[in-house]
């Protein structure tokens, strides 16, 4: 179900409306919008507006962005965002590096840090590189800093902030990381897999993002969903764990101890520079997602497809192609496209974990500052809202 857009004149919904106008200033840019033009976009009244953009202003997240004529009477006063009032951390907790980022209310990345990371080394050295990463893009701390998303391999629960068995690393299996992370940190944290994050801060800079599976190839294989305009992550975090759907049941033994598993696959033909074996099997994974959910287009991306982007879109692409061509009747094959950056966008789109609420952009759940209590953490949603 996509977000919608219409406000509601009333005390209770003060947030929601809230949340819908400073989208709207966000989505206006530097140029801004008037009062008038978001109460058009929005439903709400004129009053409802001057009230809400008064208290935005008091609280630094709007301010006036010049004059802008109108068709009768007084020039139109207009309204922006105040990018630098608020940030967000993104982390990115790989099984071998670290990825961090600071990233402003406008979606705009002011800081940036990368780093070596062992996932495997024990919890509290983990824990102190990612702490440690986190203060060196904040500096000195006087920036306003809203909280910490990351972006960690799956299985985990995002409600409840642990993870789950890892793999390759099922020493972390119940580890309560939300709460440990915000301990150190003194911020609120939220976490979610890598490749949830990274597709929500790609539909995010999508108007329409209609329904896309994207990708992730780097130290380990996944799938972030959209589906509907939203974020699908099921009740459990479960969706999304592509890379051990089996494509040979007698294939090389995966670390997560199945064997033929996609991942296993891909892995092994990429560690034997066969980069065109390893998009055959990443197009057959993804060929069974475009049966299963009649998704519109694919996205590639992380560290390994970045090595060779063309390869693996030329190869995904053939694959897709091959199944349209089954399907007859002139059926047109998926779109595939690769996204740059390897693993930045993960780290982004985590930040994005903590930002999104801000802007009206949940559902089924609460956002920072809501749910349960201890330590700054603030659960997830099972789906985000995007259109």
């Amino acid at each position: 179900m996509n977000r919608s857009n219409s406000g509601a004149n009333l005390p209770t919904l003060r947030s929601h409306n809230a949340a819908l106008v400073l989208d709207l200033l966000r989505a206006a840019g530097e140029g801004g919008i008037s009062r008038l033009g978001l109460a058009a976009r929005t439903g709400l009244t004129p009053q409802a507006v001057s009230k809400i953009t008064a208290r935005l202003r008091a609280e630094g997240l709007a301010a006036e962005a010049g004059r802008r004529a109108s068709t009768g009477g007084k020039p139109r006063t207009v309204l922006r965002l105040v990018p630098e009032a608020g940030h967000a951390v993104g982390l990115h907790l790989d099984r071998d590096v670290l990825t961090v980022v600071l990233v402003d209310l406008a979606g705009t990345v002011t800081a940036s840090r990368t780093a070596p990371l062992d996932l495997g080394a024990p919890a509290d050295e983990v824990l102190a590189a990612a702490a440690g990463a986190v203060a060196a893009v904040r500096g000195e701390g006087s920036l306003p800093v809203l909280g910490a998303g990351v972006a960690v391999p799956g299985p985990l629960d995002h409600r409840a902030g642990v993870l789950h068995r890892v793999t390759g690393f099922p020493q972390w299996d119940g580890y309560p990381l939300s709460d440990a992370l915000a301990a150190r940190t003194g911020l609120p944290v939220v976490i979610d897999k890598d490749t949830n994050a990274a597709a929500l801060g790609l539909a995010l800079q999508t108007p329409d993002p209609a329904d896309f599976a994207y990708l992730h190839l780097g130290s380990g294989l996944g799938a972030g969903l959209v589906l509907g305009g939203v974020l699908h992550r099921g009740p459990r975090t479960g969706a999304g764990e592509f890379g051990h759907q089996t494509l040979q049941l007698d294939g090389v033994l995966c670390g997560c101890g199945a064997r033929g598993c996609i991942e296993a696959l891909c892995l092994a033909a990429v560690g034997r520079g066969d980069v065109a074996e390893a998009a055959r099997v990443l197009g057959a994974g993804a060929a069974n997602l475009v049966g299963l959910l009649d998704i519109d287009r694919v996205v590639l991306g992380g560290r390994t497809v970045a090595a060779d982007p063309d390869a693996y879109v030329r190869g995904v692409r053939a694959v897709l192609g091959e199944r349209a061509a089954r399907d007859g009747a002139g059926a047109a094959p998926v779109p595939v496209a690769a996204v740059g950056g390897g693993d930045r966008p993960v780290a982004e789109g985590a930040a994005q974990l903590i930002l999104a609420p801000l802007f009206g952009r949940t559902h089924g759940g609460a956002g920072i500052g809501e749910g349960r209590s201890g330590a700054g953490s603030a659960p997830l949603p099972d789906r985000t809202e995007l259109g």
